[in-house]
C-alpha cells in the first residue's frame, strides 16, 4: 500500500469505481486466477515520464517560449478506489530518455518509487481466500520518513501562496437565494472567482466565532487542513470522519499526532469495495451551525487549480429552550434527513452533535438531501437512499413538462463505474428512469427517446489544463473498466466552461441537472459527491425488489417547487449578480459532442504525441 520513494508523496484524490478494486494479493502473484471475472488486474507501477517540451498556454496548442525542467515521476501499485495516497518527489529530477533501454526502465521501477495509490477499503471479496505472503529475502523496510507531503508533481514551487487580495473580507459579492458556489481556482481571471470560496474564508471568522467542526471526508491531508482554519480557530476541537481501515488509518492517525484537538470517527464500510466519499462539513458557532456539503478531498490540490462545488447552509440560530421535538424543521424536511443520515454512521462520536443539530432551527433550508450509505435495502427502506432516493423526491415534487421527452438529462462527473455490457445493465435502465422521472407520471420503464449528456473531460482537456497532465491523477478512468464499456462513449461530451472561467480547470465536481430543449431553463439540479458509479448510487437487484448500495455519498437537490418556481432560468453571466435568480449552472450549456478525433481521459495509459501545458508527456507503463 504506502511505499516510500525518492519521489516522496503526492495525492490523487479519488474514485469510488467497485469495478477498479484490486484486493490484496501477494506481490508476486497480482494476477490470481480465483478472482472473481469482473474484478480486473491492475499494472504493478505506473511510470510517467514528463518529458521537457515548449510550453502550452491553456488555449488549445498556443506555445509559449518557456519550458520546464525534465521530469520522471512513477506511480506504483494502482489500486482503484481511493488513489489517494499518491505520492510524488520533486527533486533531482532525472533526464528523459525518448527510448530507454529495457534495463534502464526497469532499473528505474526499481529504483524510483511515485505515486502510490491505496485502496480506502482493502478488503478482498469474501470469495477470495487470502494467501499467506511468500517468504523472500528482503531486506526489512525502512522507516517511513516523517516529513511534509509534497504537494505536486511539477515541483515543490508549483503552489503559489495567493496574494491577499485573492480572499474575500466581506459576504457582500455573494448571491445567497441558492448558496451554490464554486471553488477559488488560482490562475484563472480575478473576476470569475469573485462570489467563489475557498476553505481558508469558509473556516475564518467571515462566516462566525467557530467553536468546533466535524469533516466528513474522503482524503485527508491533516497539517494542511489545520492551517486552513484561521489562527484564532486552530486548536478548537475537530472530528475527522473518514473510511480507513488497517495500514491507512494508521498513517492518517500518525498525521494527527501533532495535534491534539483532533479526534476521529471511522465510518463502518461493511460492503465490499465501498468507499466513504461524502464530503460535508458540521460547523458550530459561538453564533449558530452550519453545515456545508461539498466535492473537494481536504487536500490541497483540489483547492488550487480545479472546478469544485459546495453548498453552504444558512447560519442556524439555536431554537429557544423547552423547543418541540418537531421544531425547526424545513419544508424540504432537510432536518430529519440529515440526522437520519448521521444515525447510519452508529458512531458514538457523533452523538453530541446529534443534540446539537436537534436544538437549531434548520427552517430556512430550500434544498433536499440526497445521500446514499452502505446496505441493501428492501421495502420502503429503498427509497431512502441512492438514485431511488433521487427517484422519490422527482417523483413527489416536480410535474411533467410538456414535451419533456425533449428535455435532456446532464451528467457530469470525474469518475466512472462499471457499467456492464451495454446500455441496457443499468445505466439506459434503472438510473434513466430515475434521471427521467417527472411527477408521478405513472410510466414504469425508463425514457430511453430523452437524451442523456455525459459531460467528461478528453484528453486534450487534461492536456491544456491548468495543471497539465497530472490533472488526469484526479480523473481516474482505467483503461481496463473503459475497454469492457466502448458503447458508454458515445455519449461523453466535453469539458467547457467559459461560463465560469474554468475551461482550463478539470473538474471534480460532479453534478446532474434535467434542462430544457434550448438549454435555458433547469427542471432540477444536483450537486453530489457521486460519480457515475453503481457503487455510489445503487443498483437494484432480485428482480428489483432490493438495492444495494457500496458507498457513503452525499449531495443536495435543487426543486423550483422549494422556491416558488417552476423551472430555475440558466445564469448566462458568471458570477451572478446579486439580485439574480438564475441558477449558475458551472459549465457551458449546451455540452459539446466530443470530436471524431477525441477520446476520453484514461489515467493508466500513454499520451506523448504533444506536451502538456507545462511541456511534460504521460507515459504510464
Amino acid at each position: 500500500m504506502s511505499q516510500e520513494s525518492q519521489h516522496g508523496k503526492w495525492t490523487i484524490s479519488d474514485s469510488e469505481d467497485e469495478d477498479n478494486i484490486i484486493p490484496p494479493t501477494p506481490q508476486k502473484d497480482l494476477i490470481n486466477p480465483s478472482i472473481k471475472p469482473d474484478l480486473e488486474s491492475k499494472p504493478d507501477k505506473i511510470t510517467t515520464l514528463f518529458k521537457q517540451e515548449p510550453k502550452l498556454s491553456p488555449k488549445r496548442n498556443e506555445k509559449t517560449k518557456e519550458s520546464l525542467p525534465v521530469k520522471e515521476l512513477s506511480a506504483p501499485g494502482i489500486a482503484s478506489e481511493s488513489r489517494k495516497a499518491a505520492h510524488v518527489k520533486q527533486t533531482n529530477p532525472v533526464k528523459y530518455e525518448s527510448n530507454p533501454s529495457p534495463a534502464v526502465k526497469r532499473k528505474r521501477e526499481k529504483e524510483e518509487g511515485g505515486w502510490n495509490l491505496s485502496s480506502s477499503d482493502d478488503e478482498a471479496p469474501a470469495s477470495v481466500p487470502k494467501k499467506e505472503p511468500k517468504k523472500t529475502n528482503r531486506s526489512p523496510k525502512r522507516k517511513k520518513a516523517e516529513d511534509k507531503r509534497p504537494p505536486s508533481p511539477h515541483g515543490t514551487s508549483y503552489y503559489k501562496e495567493e496574494p491577499a487580495d485573492f480572499f474575500e473580507t466581506n459576504l457582500l459579492s455573494k448571491n445567497d437565494m441558492y448558496r451554490f458556489y464554486l471553488n477559488k481556482v488560482t490562475g484563472i481571471q480575478k473576476k470569475y472567482n469573485t462570489g467563489a470560496l475557498h476553505i481558508k474564508e469558509i473556516l475564518s471568522p467571515m462566516f462566525g466565532t467557530l467553536k468546533e467542526s466535524v469533516q466528513f471526508n474522503y482524503c485527508f491531508d491533516i497539517p494542511w487542513m489545520v492551517e486552513q482554519y484561521s489562527p484564532e480557530f486552530r486548536d478548537k476541537p475537530v472530528i475527522i470522519v473518514h473510511g480507513e481501515k488497517r495500514e491507512s488509518k494508521a498513517r492518517l492517525i500518525e498525521q494527527a499526532k501533532p495535534y491534539p484537538h483532533i479526534r476521529f470517527c471511522q465510518a463502518k464500510l461493511e460492503i465490499a469495495f465501498g468507499t466513504h466519499h461524502t464530503k460535508m462539513m458540521l460547523l458550530w458557532y459561538e453564533e449558530g451551525f452550519r453545515v456545508i456539503i461539498l466535492t473537494s478531498n481536504l487536500i490541497r490540490a483540489d483547492w488550487y487549480q480545479k472546478t469544485q462545488g459546495m453548498w453552504m447552509s444558512p447560519l442556524y440560530p439555536r431554537l429557544p429552550e423547552g423547543s418541540p421535538v418537531t421544531a425547526g424543521e424545513s419544508p424540504t424536511n432537510f432536518k430529519r434527513d440529515l440526522l437520519v443520515y448521521l444515525e447510519t454512521y452508529r458512531a458514538p462520536e457523533l452523538a453530541e452533535w446529534l443534540d446539537r443539530i436537534k436544538q437549531h432551527d434548520l427552517s430556512e433550508t430550500m434544498v433536499y438531501l440526497i445521500g446514499s450509505t452502505p446496505g441493501r435495502y428492501q421495502g420502503p427502506a429503498m427509497e431512502k437512499w441512492g438514485h431511488l432516493r433521487l427517484r422519490k423526491l422527482l417523483s413527489e415534487h416536480t410535474w411533467p413538462l410538456q414535451n419533456e421527452e425533449q428535455w435532456p438529462v446532464i451528467g457530469q462527473f470525474s469518475s466512472i463505474g462499471s457499467m456492464g455490457l451495454d446500455k441496457t445493465k443499468w445505466l439506459a435502465a434503472e438510473f434513466q428512469q430515475t434521471l427521467t422521472t417527472l411527477g408521478k407520471s405513472g410510466k414504469s420503464f425508463a425514457r430511453t427517446e430523452t437524451k442523456m449528456l455525459l459531460v467528461y473531460p478528453s484528453v486534450e482537456d487534461v492536456r491544456t489544463s491548468l495543471e497539465g497532465f497530472p490533472a488526469g491523477g484526479s480523473l481516474p478512468y482505467s483503461i481496463q473498466t473503459a475497454q469492457k464499456q466502448l458503447w458508454l462513449h458515445s455519449y461523453f461530451h466535453g469539458w467547457h466552461a467559459d461560463v465560469s472561467g474554468r475551461s482550463n480547470a478539470m473538474p471534480h465536481i460532479k453534478t446532474y441537472m434535467r434542462v430544457s430543449p434550448d438549454y435555458t431553463q433547469l427542471a432540477w439540479f444536483l450537486v453530489t459527491s457521486a460519480n457515475l458509479s453503481k457503487a455510489a448510487w445503487g443498483a437494484l437487484e432480485k428482480n428489483n425488489t432490493q438495492i444495494m448500495v457500496r458507498s457513503y455519498e452525499l449531495g443536495v437537490l435543487y426543486l423550483p417547487s422549494a422556491f416558488n418556481m417552476t423551472t430555475f432560468p440558466v445564469e448566462k453571466v458568471f458570477p451572478a449578480s446579486s439580485s439574480s435568480v438564475g441558477f449558475p449552472v458551472p459549465f457551458d450549456l449546451p455540452p459539446q459532442h466530443y470530436s471524431n478525433i477525441d477520446q476520453p481521459w484514461i489515467w493508466n495509459i500513454p499520451y506523448t504525441q504533444a506536451p502538456d501545458t507545462h511541456g511534460n508527456v504521460w507515459v504510464p507503463s
